[in-house]
């Protein structure tokens, strides 16, 4: 059966969108690290810059940069011409971008960089262009027109100039050893805080914590189930160490006019399932769930020491799951 015509043309320009990223690979080279030098040793913000197309695209580049561990935003070479020069200092470093390097908004800041000995990174496809020309380091895009059918519309060279920035954020994150905690602090909130999110971050500690020693009765554990409104208690030795819990349905199970006598490590489940305060929240929800019949609480242990509680409302709460 013949193939969807919609559907050859898009796997047209995918393909001719592959191949300029191909040609983009095999241009990178000693450039590439020299602006990775350049970006490191930055002691100010990288300020990205572009006009049309290539802003757009600028913007997300900064954004990406921002994210993961390198100080940067957005200048509009426009609104640059008419004081956001200012937003530009020393210590800075610019990106400019414009495919064939001849956007003319980008004028005045490539003339601001060489008059206060700004570092600035090129990326276009035409090395002898204004901009090929004025930077000190030039990223090159492929110049293997575009996908557009009318090969006029920017679509390969947005797709080159996107991935060009993405690979030096990479780049920059594996320099700088960016650990996923570095990423959660930039991203608090959403999906991706959740996924981040650490027992540690969700736990209750200090006095939220219910515990009470294995020779108490059950009487006391009844007391401080009731306070601290967490549907459990954890057992602890003289020696401190969490040696069994007692839960709401520990409570039903042994239900009986007797119950409040019984010493706390006759009706306390031994051996409970703990979690280390570094682990994932959502680790946290995978082993409540996954116990056989499903708990709701776990003890958080260090050298097992009880240091804190987590719900799984917590986590819920946070959007884990």
């Amino acid at each position: 059966m013949q193939e969807n015509k919609d559907i050859v043309v898009a796997k047209t320009a995918i393909d001719r969108e592959v191949e300029a990223l191909e040609i983009m690979k095999n241009e990178l080279d000693e450039n590439f690290t020299k602006a990775l030098d350049v970006l490191q040793n930055c002691k100010g913000r990288v300020i990205v810059t572009g006009m049309g197309k290539s802003g757009h695209v600028g913007r997300k580049i900064a954004a990406t940069f921002a994210s993961t561990g390198t100080p940067s935003f957005f200048v509009h070479p426009g609104e640059a011409s008419h004081g956001d020069l200012g937003m530009i200092a020393d210590d800075d470093v610019v990106i400019a971008i414009s495919n064939g390097g001849e956007s003319k908004e980008l004028s005045d800041i490539l003339t601001y960089c060489k008059r206060y000995n700004i570092s600035l990174i090129a990326i276009t496809k035409n090395p002898e262009s204004t901009l090929g020309l004025a930077g000190d380091y030039l990223l090159k895009l492929p110049n293997d027109g575009e996908a557009c059918p009318l090969g006029l519309a920017p679509t390969s060279s947005t797709t080159a100039t996107l991935v060009m920035g993405d690979i030096l954020a990479i780049a920059l994150m594996e320099r700088k050893g960016f650990s996923s905690t570095d990423y959660k602090k930039r991203h608090p909130g959403g999906k991706l805080g959740a996924i981040l999110c650490k027992v540690s971050d969700l736990m209750h500690t200090g006095d939220e914590v219910p515990l009470i020693d294995e020779n108490a009765i059950m009487q006391d554990a009844l007391l401080v189930m009731s306070a601290k409104m967490l549907g459990c208690v954890g057992i602890t030795n003289a020696q401190g160490d969490l040696v069994g819990i007692i839960t709401d349905g520990d409570l039903r199970r042994w239900m009986s006019p007797k119950l409040i006598t019984e010493k706390v490590s006759n009706v306390m489940t031994k051996n409970p399932k703990t979690i280390q305060p570094d682990v994932l929240a959502s680790e946290a929800v995978y082993t409540m769930n996954n116990t056989g019949h499903g708990i709701t609480n776990l003890f958080v242990v260090e050298n097992q020491k009880p240091i804190g509680v987590i719900h799984i409302h917590d986590c819920l709460r946070a959007g884990v799951n």
